[in-house]
């Protein structure tokens, strides 16, 4: 006896694909016998773990055997100390993608639509239509948001947008005046997502925070995350920043404990490390200034990018020079499934990192 078990769901998921995430180290091992492998692949923090998170981890595994803080009151006090908000305006997620999802049940659905830009995030359209809500993208300019065409695609529907400053995979950016044209158009009814997964690394004066507007803007949520510049992906934990209305809707339908003990005592601990934060950021500028300087030797063209990655342009299907790089011991993220086939996305590493593969890339191509 069998049955259609895709006919049973709804027809936003039916036309789903999983999210495809850079390939783990260990894969590669497998599949080609290699070591000394470097991955470049899925924008994590080349340092490591700062050592005061190290520390508070070694005394967080006796507690192992309890239930987390469901409320995360401590991360939430360091939190609110750090950004001056109060923690009633602050949801906790299992990384930011968890608030992603949760934004998207909540202001979405069957008959709205919830609208991003072309070559933004991947899990955008994926939350939109696991909750059978209409995907919309918006045509990008120079690969990034064109803010302007974005509120005109404002419709009767919309109800949610999410907007990636700075943006994956392209690295791009958009500035404060443009920003608050955008914000000025947009109905009060309609939530707008402003993820800031890598604002930390941003050196631009014109940089919208989106703390600073959040008393102007109640329909405005600022999501963010430790697992770039706090060097926490393992963790996953990310938090947003909303009015104390949405926040308790976000809390609504929040899985309990979705952030668990671990993850929110290394969260804290980093949290108060600014040496380590300012160390990484540092090392990123530095990192992309000589990823710059060696792709323009190569000869090759790039999107500019104010983030901890450079996405490269081949001019052709880099799909072979893809390959080559793995079997060379490199991974790097290919991105034709944001129909930017001739793209691939790259890193900024440890110096030695980034050193090594220019050199190689230098040989693939």
């Amino acid at each position: 006896m069998s049955c259609d078990y895709l006919a049973l769901t709804h027809a936003g998921i039916q036309a789903l694909h999983p999210y495809q995430p850079g390939k783990p180290v260990e894969e590669l091992e497998r599949e080609l016998g290699l070591t000394d492998i470097i991955k470049l692949a899925s924008n994590e923090n080349p340092n490591g773990p700062s050592a005061a998170v190290l520390q508070a981890l070694a005394a967080a595994g006796k507690s192992l055997s309890l239930y987390p803080d469901g409320n995360g009151f401590v991360l939430k006090q360091a939190l609110q100390k750090k950004l001056k908000i109060n923690a009633a305006h602050i949801t906790l997620g299992n990384g930011s993608n968890d608030l992603l999802d949760l934004l998207a049940r909540v202001f979405s659905g069957p008959g709205k639509e919830v609208l991003f830009s072309q070559f933004a995030f991947a899990v955008y359209p994926i939350v939109a239509q696991a909750c059978n809500a209409v995907p919309v993208s918006v045509p990008a300019s120079e690969w990034g948001h064109d803010l302007e065409a974005m509120a005109a695609a404002v419709s009767d529907r919309t109800s949610l947008i999410f907007l990636a400053n700075p943006n994956n995979p392209t690295g791009t950016y958009f500035g404060r005046t443009a920003f608050e044209t955008f914000m000025a158009k947009i109905p009060a009814r309609v939530i707008v997502v402003l993820d800031e997964a890598y604002f930390e690394y941003v050196q631009k004066a014109d940089y919208p925070d989106g703390m600073s507007y959040l008393e102007a803007y109640p329909n405005l949520v600022v999501v963010r995350t430790f697992s770039k510049a706090y060097g926490l992906a393992g963790l996953r934990v990310g938090y947003s920043v909303s009015s104390k209305k949405i926040a308790d809707l976000l809390n609504r339908v929040r899985q309990p404990f979705n952030v668990n003990s671990v993850a929110l005592v290394a969260a804290t601990a980093a949290l108060d490390d600014e040496t380590y934060l300012q160390h990484s950021v540092l090392m990123n500028h530095q990192g992309l200034k000589q990823m710059i300087q060696g792709l323009q030797r190569l000869g090759l063209s790039f999107i500019p990018s104010v983030g901890n990655f450079i996405t490269v342009n081949f001019m052709k299907d880099a799909a072979a020079i893809n390959q080559r790089l793995l079997e060379r011991g490199l991974i790097v993220r290919p991105i034709a499934n944001y129909a930017m086939p001739n793209f691939l996305r790259i890193s900024i590493g440890l110096p030695a990192e980034n050193e090594r593969f220019l050199a190689v890339l230098a040989d693939c191509i």
